[in-house]
């Protein structure tokens, strides 16, 4: 028991991270749009981020450098990266029209390569590794709950022995619950990613939802590839440390079943898989079966609800499918 609990709770830095990626993936898919990009995306958040604080500590001084601000610096700027390739998604796939699988596809390689050339350019420039000072590394992996909250059994390292983005992860899930489901732009939104043909006819801009979807869902999705990097990864880019987390990510909206605030519960079981290869050693079997689990997990899950036929869990009906006016 105690094994497992403290695998959970080690299981928060990831499960922080595919949290923003999910629930951004979430906001687009509510729109109808689905976008594949998301492991490019966060690669972008993860570089820009990281840039954007080592730039900060420059500017300023390391002296004179203040994490708080230094965090504010990274959200933002890895915010502005995956809300731009949100906007190139959209206006490739809502505006011209082109296949979304394709899209995001390509949108998954010209991600990956920015953050690569990016990473290299600003090592050469730096003659080093791009990171920041050890404080503002403290900053970004601080965990501030007081100990007596720590020390409460069980759910004591679970929830409150954990940095401070998992619950600004949390507080995210809860709005953009609410948004979805006590407010008109939120109804207006999931009408659009049901039928935009009904929505068209109701007088709501397909078009306005669409982009403003998928370019705030690029930015949250960002914002995980930003934490990946400024905790797990130590504030340090390294090219390979994001392979894969995005398509974790796309993987869990669909163990989500499209509700962000099943990505709190879900990110904490995908994170343990992520590291069980790690905890728990079982002879005999190689640790590439134990990275596959979400995956699996994600499949079992996409075959209970389509025989369930349960209407509540499944993807928005116009998913995937652009919309043409014309064809009304």
């Amino acid at each position: 028991m105690n094994s497992i609990i403290a695998l959970i709770a080690a299981a928060g830095t990831y499960a922080t991270v595919l949290m923003f990626g999910t629930m951004g993936e979430i906001i687009t898919e509510k729109s109808g749009n689905l976008n594949l990009g998301v492991e490019g995306i966060m690669y972008m958040g993860g570089i820009i981020g990281l840039v954007a604080a080592n730039r900060y500590e420059a500017m300023v001084g390391e002296a004179a450098s203040n994490g708080f601000i230094a965090i504010l610096f990274a959200i933002f700027g890895a915010f502005i990266a995956g809300a731009l390739a949100g906007l190139i998604f959209s206006f490739i796939t809502v505006t011209l029209r082109a296949n979304q699988n394709v899209t995001g596809l390509a949108m998954t390689t010209f991600g990956t390569g920015v953050a690569k050339f990016i990473g290299e350019v600003m090592r050469n420039k730096l003659g080093g590794y791009v990171s920041v000072s050890n404080h503002l590394k403290e900053a970004f992996s601080l965990k501030f709950m007081p100990k007596f909250l720590k020390n409460i059994p069980i759910l004591g390292p679970i929830l409150f022995n954990q940095v401070h983005f998992f619950y600004i992860g949390i507080i995210l899930a809860v709005l953009i619950y609410l948004f979805f489901s006590k407010t008109k732009a939120g109804l207006y939104l999931r009408a659009v990613g049901e039928s935009p043909v009904t929505a068209d006819a109701a007088g709501i801009n397909i078009t306005r939802y669409k982009y403003l979807a998928t370019m705030i869902g690029g930015g949250i999705s960002a914002i995980g590839g930003m934490v990946y990097t400024m905790t797990t990864a130590g504030c340090v880019w390294i090219e390979a440390s994001l392979s894969g987390v995005g398509w974790l990510s796309v993987a869990l909206v669909i163990f989500c079943t499209w509700n962000p605030l099943n990505s709190l519960w879900g990110s904490l079981l995908f994170g343990s898989l992520m590291i069980m290869y790690l905890w728990i050693i079982v002879p005999g079997i190689p640790t590439e079966l134990y990275k596959i689990l979400p995956y699996v997990v994600t499949l079992i899950v996409l075959i209970i609800t389509s025989i369930r036929n349960n209407r509540d869990k499944q993807p928005p009906a116009s998913l995937g499918n652009n919309y043409f006016r014309e064809d009304r």
